[in-house]
């Protein structure tokens, strides 16, 4: 039998599936309020006072259907879905500590609140065969060390990191840009079958929603939050993966670029915001090292 959600679990996911109401914005609804309770009672000028919020988003949350939510997340429970909210002892704890972290998360498969080593490996969606291989071998050199691997379960890199450590028989995480219902690209289903036996697969989206820029790249920030390191191999001058790489730099995360010509990549090393990682095994072996003994 279910769990009964409790109240809080409910609360946080109604207003995390606001769409356009962002975590920030939510945590500034949390400190005008002083608890869940207090935003769904708030009336509707005074939801309107808090920065972020409009006329559209307050109508939102005081038209929030708490039952509906209730019945949906023992529904999605039911279907092997695990929730999360942010002050949850599961929730992962690098993420809990981003000012932007999401309210709530949903996974399939074991998601732990404090992995030993996380490096996230993210890249081109139509790489070179060189760099598809360099970044399966670069997955696997670092899962043999004890590094859980993180991607984004795209086509490409990252595709290869996770089939990386997978070979390796070593747990992977991969954050989606939609709903864990809904696995895209579809043809990475079987991919993400094999993940949530040995990992997890997440997201921060209603568990059935497609993709959509804005959730693509938000997840980046999911990718590098959960992570010690990101490793960009292979990225173009407009990769996404530059998205990832950019939140790492922000959430003072330690971030590497393999050696190659691509113009993305080229440009994070020129500019200072990667640390050029050199394409042989001896290098990820050595970073494996520094990683193992917290040199981030």
């Amino acid at each position: 039998m279910i769990d009964d959600p409790v109240p809080e679990l409910v609360q946080s996911v109604a207003l995390g599936l606001i769409p356009g109401l962002g975590s920030k914005t939510l945590y500034r609804l949390l400190d005008a309020f002083g608890a869940l309770d207090g935003i769904f009672e708030a009336p509707h000028d005074a939801l309107l006072a808090v920065r972020g919020i409009g006329p559209k988003l307050a109508a939102a949350i005081r038209a929030a259907d708490l039952d509906r939510t209730r019945e949906d997340i023992i529904r999605w429970r039911a279907g092997g879905i695990q929730i999360a909210r942010r002050d949850d002892p599961c929730f992962p704890r690098l993420l809990r500590e981003l000012d932007d972290a999401p309210p709530v998360l949903f996974w399939r498969g074991d998601l732990r609140p404090d992995e030993a080593r996380t490096v996230a490996i993210v890249g081109t969606r139509t790489p070179s065969a060189p760099a598809r291989r360099t970044a399966e071998a670069l997955a696997g050199a670092l899962s043999a060390c004890g590094c859980t691997i993180v991607s984004g379960l795209a086509a490409g890199i990252d595709t290869a990191a996770h089939r990386g450590a997978l070979h390796a028989g070593t747990r992977t995480l991969a954050v989606l840009g939609s709903g864990v219902n809904r696995v895209y690209p579809p043809g990475n289903q079987a991919l993400a079958r094999q993940i949530v036996a040995s990992g997890a697969v997440i997201a921060e989206v209603h568990p059935n929603a497609g993709p959509n820029a804005p959730a693509l790249v938000a997840r980046n920030r999911l990718i590098s939050g959960l992570s010690d390191a990101v490793i960009v191999v292979e990225a173009g001058a407009t990769s996404g993966s530059l998205h990832a790489a950019r939140f790492a730099g922000a959430q003072g995360r330690a971030v590497y670029a393999v050696e190659c010509a691509a113009a993305g990549t080229q440009h994070l090393i020129e500019t200072g915001a990667a640390q050029p990682l050199p394409p042989t095994a001896g290098a990820w072996y050595a970073l494996a090292e520094r990683l193992a003994a917290g040199m981030f």
